[in-house]
């Protein structure tokens, strides 16, 4: 009996001290506070009022039907396409020019870095000066070396459009570059130094060395590249304001759109109507990183 009441009191003491937490976990407790309580209440709360706001049929009625919204899931998907498969392919050419061990390689990474480094406003909005059709300096370059005026870039909207997406890349590249030349950099050299051996050229290394040293990082890289790129409004409302003649909006700017019109029915709906193109992307790559 005695034995039965100290297993008992055993049992009993180890199970509290497995309840009590450990230092790490109080002070892991203590910090985590403050996130969940933002995610409460700039997350939550916020996507929670933005269903409820959009929760009537008819928004979605008055919102198929609207001419600009069309236009805009076209471009959006214009975007997508065009944008992140030439930003990422270039990424991958290029990662393979800056792991490169050149000083002057070195340096023209920190020049190439730059774009991404500076805000969004100030580079897209130098940009749009740029591009003006009176006094920008493309156009005043263009007058002195021909004698002939410049075209107006951002009030054709296939011009505006695609300025846009190049904006976007230029602005972006650097980021994905860098994380595939981190990459790079995780494959053994001695895979390089047999490959040579065997009389492999640059493409047969690239092709069976590198690629399937990155492919999993390109691949996971594509998928969150396209999830940033469906939030990304900065490209196209700071260079076009979704003009000329609201052509240029993409699902992320439809919104402002809406908003100015004082329809934000509307504008929650478009950002609803974007959550069935976000949410399998969300979850296919979260289903890649945890294998």
């Amino acid at each position: 009996m005695s034995t039965l009441v100290l297993n008992d009191a055993e049992t009993a003491q180890a199970g509290a001290a497995r309840r009590r937490l450990s230092p790490w976990q109080a002070w892991g407790l203590i910090l985590i506070a403050p996130y969940v309580l933002v995610f409460l209440a700039f997350v939550i709360y916020p996507v929670g009022y933005g269903l409820w706001l959009a929760r009537h049929p008819q928004s979605y009625v008055e919102l198929a039907e609207d001419p600009i919204f069309g236009r805009a899931v076209v471009n959006t998907l214009i975007f997508l396409i065009l944008g992140i498969n030439v930003k990422m392919i270039m990424a991958l050419l290029l990662s393979g020019f800056f792991v490169q061990q050149r000083l002057w390689i070195r340096w023209l990474s920190v020049l190439f870095i730059l774009p991404w480094a500076v805000p969004s406003i100030p580079t897209i909005l130098s940009i749009r000066f740029m591009l003006n059709p009176e006094w920008g300096i493309i156009n005043q370059l263009i007058f002195r070396l021909t004698g002939e005026d410049g075209p107006n870039w951002l009030n054709d909207p296939s011009l505006a459009l695609t300025f846009a997406i190049l904006v976007h890349i230029w602005k972006s590249l650097p980021f994905w570059t860098l994380i595939l030349v981190a990459a790079r950099l995780g494959i053994s050299g001695d895979l390089y130094e047999a490959a040579a051996v065997d009389g492999a050229t640059s493409w047969q290394k690239f092709r069976f060395v590198t690629w399937p040293s990155v492919q999993t990082i390109y691949l996971t890289s594509t998928i969150l590249s396209m999830i940033w790129t469906l939030g990304d409004f900065n490209s196209v409302y700071l260079l076009t304001g979704g003009g000329p003649a609201d052509l240029t909006h993409v699902l992320a700017t439809l919104g402002i759109r809406y908003l100015r019109l004082d329809r934000v029915d509307l504008a929650m709906a478009s950002i609803v109507f974007a959550l069935p193109l976000v949410l399998p992307l969300v979850f296919f790559m979260m289903k890649r990183l945890s294998k």
